[in-house]
């Protein structure tokens, strides 16, 4: 603190100066004191701590750093516009939110990670540090890297936009053409790209979910007559199915369906890829196109991938995304049961996590827990 004292003038002449004079004020023309040993030291031990700091801020390190990332309510609104807009069908407002959680990360080709992000990390018990190479191809660019997530955002939001809709009862035709063969099994070389599959055993294919029904009819090593429109012809193709991973019977091809959608989808949102908001985007449009208010002011979060016929997959950075949803307000969770083993004992205080297998239970937790009855929901268990 410095206190002037105003009142009090020094004199014109120093002899007339009341103050001691037994040392020798510095001043100009005065010796200046040397630095005494420990001040050189702190000295130098602050300039070499300033240059470590600085090192560390711009010294890319070989390591991929991933935190919860931002959440969306996919019942909000995106600059003004709904997240998700419908046309051709009635919806209906709500009072809750259903918040799709994202991870945000530094590492890879574009976005190198530093020292200082590394320790961050180290510390920060929502973040993960792993070796770049576990995390990215270190064959491929950040350009390709991003143009493979927001593909994967776009199927993403087709086959949520499906499945929600077949889960609500609307019909989706679909052409079913095949993108190509599973190496080894017997349609290769049997079935051609660009083939469109109309029949199975004489039974008429209009849509994917008739596909997906037929098959789960068939055991592996049976033996299944398939009608193809091949260069706008009509032929019959015997195959023989195989196991496919996870059991059950399959083709051995590719399927790339076109899909004619009864109603008009369109999901706003951008900086987000990959296929992780499929469960969410889904359930949201759930919640619109019902005149029910589901979420009924509950803060409900959540992530999994979704395929047409609604089923739920695991996704990466659950620990983080847990995180991301509490910190956002969401009192619930919805988790892949894939991903029921990396949740177990890391969930944050105050969030409670329903593990979902497919979209029909995942409407089904949105639903209790909007009622206020959703003690008996399932929850992650230990494997």
């Amino acid at each position: 603190m410095i206190v002037l004292v105003l009142d009090q003038i020094p004199p014109d002449d120093p002899a007339d100066d009341p103050r001691p004079r037994d040392a020798e004020e510095p001043g100009e023309g005065s010796p200046v004191p040397r630095p005494t040993p420990r001040a050189v030291v702190q000295s130098f031990g602050m300039l070499a701590a300033s240059v470590l700091v600085g090192v560390l801020a711009v010294m890319p390190a070989p390591y991929a750093v991933n935190g919860p990332g931002p959440t969306r309510d996919v019942l909000g609104e995106v600059d003004g516009e709904p997240l998700i807009e419908v046309e051709g069908a009635p919806t209906y407002p709500s009072t809750g939110e259903l918040r799709l959680t994202t991870i945000s990360g530094v590492g890879g080709p574009g976005y190198p990670a530093y020292a200082l992000n590394v320790l961050r990390g180290w510390i920060s018990p929502s973040s993960v540090v792993r070796p770049v190479e576990d995390v990215y191809p270190q064959d491929v660019s950040r350009e390709e890297i991003d143009e493979s997530n927001a593909g994967l955002m776009v199927s993403s939001q087709e086959n949520a936009t499906v499945a929600a809709l077949v889960e609500l009862g609307y019909e989706v035709p679909a052409t079913l053409v095949v993108a190509g063969t599973v190496e080894g099994t017997d349609a290769d070389g049997k079935l051609e790209e660009g083939d469109v599959l109309t029949a199975m055993d004489g039974v008429a294919l209009p849509d994917y979910q008739t596909l997906v029904g037929r098959l789960a009819d068939v055991a592996p090593g049976d033996t299944v007559t398939l009608t193809v429109t091949r260069h706008a012809r009509s032929e019959d193709v015997s195959v023989v199915t195989s196991e496919r991973e996870g059991g059950g019977a399959q083709i051995g091809v590719f399927i790339d369906p076109s899909f004619d959608m009864p109603v008009d989808v369109r999901i706003n949102i951008e900086g987000i890829g990959g296929p992780s908001a499929g469960t969410m985007f889904a359930l949201g449009l759930v919640d619109l196109l019902t005149p029910e208010d589901e979420a009924a002011g509950v803060v409900i979060a959540g992530t999994g991938t979704i395929d047409v016929t609604g089923a739920v997959g695991p996704i990466g950075g659950i620990r983080q995304k847990l995180a991301g949803a509490v910190r956002d307000g969401a009192a619930w969770f919805l988790a892949p049961a894939d991903n029921c083993d990396e949740v177990v004992g890391h969930v944050p205080d105050g969030l409670r996590v329903v593990e979902v297998a497919t979209l029909r239970d995942a409407r089904e937790a949105m639903v209790a827990i909007g009622a206020g009855d959703a003690d008996d929901l399932p929850t992650c268990t230990a494997g």
